[in-house]
């Protein structure tokens, strides 16, 4: 088994770039992303609008040259804290390569930029028959987000504009 190198992602390098868009459009290919690969707009725009957002910081893997994972990030802001919080929007390594604990890895360096920002917390949204990946972020620390039991978790809900 090789090694995978964790690397945060330099969106100016093109082999960061075309590795971003690849693992992304495979993710969304996937049934755990939707079952339906990114659009041509998706695709030919997507590190451009990353790299303008100074909130925003993703994570690689490779094995060798080869891209094997992604996990891109997005600062936000915990008014109760007043302090940046960091929401993992995209998390995925390729079938091939799953079961190495390089999401964990991935994860890792993400909490140590992070830290870094000076983030109070990091969220994210997983499907809840993703069952792999619920174990894993439960295992490293995540869990459900509550204020006042009697009031229950937190539900994630969407709307499209």
């Amino acid at each position: 088994m090789s090694v995978v190198a964790i690397v945060c992602a330099d969106y100016a390098d093109a082999s960061h770039a075309t590795a971003l868009v690849a693992l992304l459009d495979a993710y969304a290919s996937d049934p755990a992303g939707g079952g339906e690969g990114l659009t041509d707009f998706a695709k030919q725009h997507l590190v451009r609008e990353l790299s303008a957002r100074p909130q925003a910081y993703s994570v690689l893997a490779f094995d060798g040259t080869q891209p094997v994972g992604l996990v891109n990030c997005i600062e936000g802001f915990s008014t109760f804290a007043c302090k940046p919080l960091v929401n993992v929007h995209d998390v995925a390594v390729l079938a091939s390569h799953r079961g190495r604990g390089i999401a964990e890895q991935m994860l890792a360096l993400a909490e140590m930029i992070a830290k870094e920002r000076g983030a109070v917390k990091m969220t994210l949204e997983v499907l809840s028959g993703n069952h792999g990946a619920v174990r894993l972020y439960e295992r490293i620390g995540y869990a459900g987000y509550q204020l006042d039991p009697a009031m229950g978790t937190a539900r994630f809900f969407q709307k499209w504009l």
